[in-house]
Parts: C-alpha cells; sequence; structure tokens
C-alpha cells in the first residue's frame, strides 16, 4: 500500500490510501474496494470521506501525483460519514458502488482503449482537507458492446481507439455529461465505404442506443461532427439477433449517408 500523509492545523497527520479492485468492471455494474485510514500520533475526529470518479485524468504513479482534483467528474461513490480515528488505529472503509451504465470504458477484452479513468479520494478532518491522487480505474465492455464490436471485426472494422468529450448527445436522455466515441479503421481495404466510423453507446438497464458516423473523433461537440444514424439493441439480443448482419446493414446505410452529405458539402 502506498500511504499518502495529510497534515492539517498544528500538524495534526492523517495517514490514508485508497484500494480499487485490480480487475476491470462493468457499465452498471459493483466497483469495490476500500479506503484504509491511520492516525499515527494521536486521536483525529474525521468529518467525511468522500469519492470522485473522473475521466481524461493524467497517468501518473501512485504517490507522485499533487492530490489537485483534475479530469472530467461524472460519479460520487459514497463512503464514510463522521467517526473519530484513535492514536495508532487504522480502519478499513468498504467500496461498494453500483456504476452509471454511461459510465465510459477504459478497455475492451484487454485492449486499452486510451481513455484514463481515475478515482479521487478526499477527506475532511479537523484542520484537514485534502485530495489523494487518483487511483486507476478500469472499466469494460458488456457482452453487448463486445457483440457489436466483434460484428464489426468480421466486417473489417478494427478498434483502434477511443475518446471522451463532455456533453450530450441531443434529445437523448442522459445521467452521465459525457459522450464517448469508438474509432473503427477498415483494415479490409474495401471500395466504396469509409475509411473510418465513428462509433457511439448510451447505454442503459436494457441494452444500449448505438449511434454510426463517418469519424471525426477530434470534434468535440455532436452538432459539429457528420451526421449519425441510430440504432438500438438490448441486452437479450445476445444469442437472438445476428449482429453480423446487422452491421453490415447499418454500414451500408452509413455510407449512403457520407456519400449524400459529401456530395451536399461539395454543392455548398
Amino acid at each position: 500500500m502506498v500511504f499518502k500523509r495529510l497534515l492539517g492545523i498544528g500538524g495534526v497527520p492523517l495517514e490514508i490510501d485508497t484500494i480499487v479492485q485490480s480487475e476491470p468492471a462493468l457499465p452498471g455494474g459493483i466497483l469495490t474496494g476500500e479506503v484504509v485510514v491511520r492516525a499515527p500520533d494521536r486521536d483525529v475526529e474525521v468529518k467525511s470521506i468522500s469519492l470522485r470518479i473522473a475521466a481524461n485524468v493524467s497517468v501518473a504513479h501512485k504517490g507522485d501525483g499533487d492530490g489537485e482534483r483534475q479530469g472530467d467528474v461524472y460519479d460520487y461513490p459514497s463512503v464514510s460519514g463522521w467517526f473519530t480515528l484513535r492514536k495508532g488505529e487504522e480502519r478499513r472503509l468498504p467500496i461498494k458502488h453500483r456504476l452509471k451504465w454511461e459510465t465510459p470504458l477504459s478497455e475492451v477484452r484487454g485492449q486499452q482503449l486510451g481513455v484514463h479513468l481515475g478515482l479521487n479520494t478526499e477527506v475532511e478532518a479537523e484542520g484537514v482537507k485534502a485530495q489523494t491522487d487518483d487511483d486507476p480505474v478500469r472499466i469494460t465492455g458488456t457482452p453487448l458492446h463486445e457483440a457489436v464490436f466483434d460484428a464489426f471485426a468480421g466486417e473489417g472494422y478494427a478498434l483502434e481507439g477511443s475518446r471522451v468529450f463532455t456533453g450530450y448527445i441531443p434529445r437523448t436522455e442522459y445521467h452521465v455529461y459525457l459522450v464517448q466515441g469508438f474509432l473503427l479503421v477498415d483494415r479490409s481495404g474495401g471500395e466504396g465505404r469509409p475509411k473510418e466510423l465513428e462509433l457511439t453507446f448510451r447505454a442503459n438497464p436494457v441494452g444500449c442506443e448505438i449511434y454510426l458516423r463517418r469519424a471525426a473523433l477530434g470534434t468535440q461537440y455532436w452538432e459539429k461532427k457528420p451526421p449519425a444514424l441510430r440504432y438500438v439493441a438490448a441486452h437479450h439480443d445476445l444469442g437472438r439477433v445476428d449482429f453480423a448482419e446487422e452491421v453490415r446493414r447499418w454500414i451500408s446505410e452509413v455510407t449512403v449517408l457520407a456519400g449524400s452529405h459529401a456530395a451536399g458539402e461539395d454543392e455548398d
């Protein structure tokens, strides 16, 4: 464990370490871990310990950061209220938090996407109010995500990476003010279809709204990107729906849309 020593008014010391599960969690699933606090020199009144999960955090070795809050915070797990930590006592506070369905993915089947998620711990005690460094959080795709990515791979489109922006999809219910786009690159060398596609999921307990468009991963705002087509898939569709056939249709429809949009731009 890597404890961070927090000093309050009068040099009141408090040591803290946050441990997050090492295996990836799923959107809509449970994130587990624990916060370990110690009072090495004297009794300490701890007012609260709170957590924040953020996307787009910087990558640093644990203990090397400055404890400053960073990234785009989108979730707030609860840990503990007021308690007294006696001199020499070490207390372990469990983390068991239900993740939002719209939680961004950091990986798919172990493939890193270039999206960095972190858990920040804030402690308020007598004379102390400080944050720890961000502890990495791993989130992987659900079976429905994997089925869709597999179907695109079968059509020659490889998952190459992802970006997460603050924002929302117009006319769509959302609980996380973030939009994640996945870059799919055509490795088959096929003609007459987009070389790169951008895939976006809006997950919920029933399934996913799926948006597909010609890729513009570097563009933040939804309305400034190329037009997207919307599809839906349910978690219970697994094993019942031929996603390979569905994805072939989606690619065909987006190819037509991308062609007509490009023609319209040329006319302008």
